[in-house]
């Protein structure tokens, strides 16, 4: 599977070169990041890093993992003087340090056994942040695997027992998204041991 993917995301940021233009950072993320107890994130899924820019620029030492090479390449060239480490990985077998980060950012990509495998790299009291689409039946793109798509108010119970919920939102994406989409917001603190 990991190579059918890896070719897959490549061709698409070679033939929509628009998916690798700056950005700005998860209106979520920004309106949380400082709540981290510490300077070190993961951005998982980072496609062409604009949260893990944004996380640098504020100081953080931030992993950034994505299977594709076009958009790690096109990172490190935006960003080869920031503290960014490009990791290219398989998200469906990744699993970060364990017990590591201050902070963790998944956006727009949505695996839930990854989601439980990110809650053990984090430290006690870390944030984790996810920010991605769900089933709504006004979404321009309805032809989305639903398996990739959250259900109704699915990001909390995703969260449930392992972190206190300090933030949940449902909203529409952003304007330089290709589709118009639903999506849901959530920040969690991980618990203390």
């Amino acid at each position: 599977m990991a190579e059918k993917d890896r070719t897959k995301w490549n061709q698409k940021y070679q033939e929509k070169p628009v998916l690798l233009e700056a950005r700005p950072p998860s209106l979520v993320l920004e309106n949380h990041y400082r709540q981290a107890p510490g300077k070190h994130a993961i951005d998982l899924a980072c496609g062409s890093g604009r949260n893990s820019i944004f996380l640098a620029k504020h100081g953080f030492c931030v992993d950034a993992v994505d299977i594709s090479s076009v958009a790690l390449s096109s990172l490190h060239e935006h960003a080869s003087d920031l503290d960014i480490t490009p990791i290219e990985a398989d998200l469906d077998t990744f699993t970060p340090k364990e017990a590591y980060y201050d902070l963790a950012v998944m956006t727009n990509y949505l695996d839930r056994k990854l989601i439980a495998r990110t809650a053990a790299s984090l430290k006690p009291q870390a944030l984790f942040v996810i920010e991605t689409y769900m089933q709504h039946p006004e979404n321009e793109k309805q032809d989305s695997n639903p398996d990739f798509l959250l259900g109704e108010g699915e990001l909390k119970t995703l969260l449930e027992g392992s972190f206190e919920i300090l933030h949940y939102v449902e909203f529409w994406n952003e304007p330089h998204e290709l589709y118009r989409m639903r999506k849901q917001g959530i920040v969690g603190r991980k618990n203390k041991l």
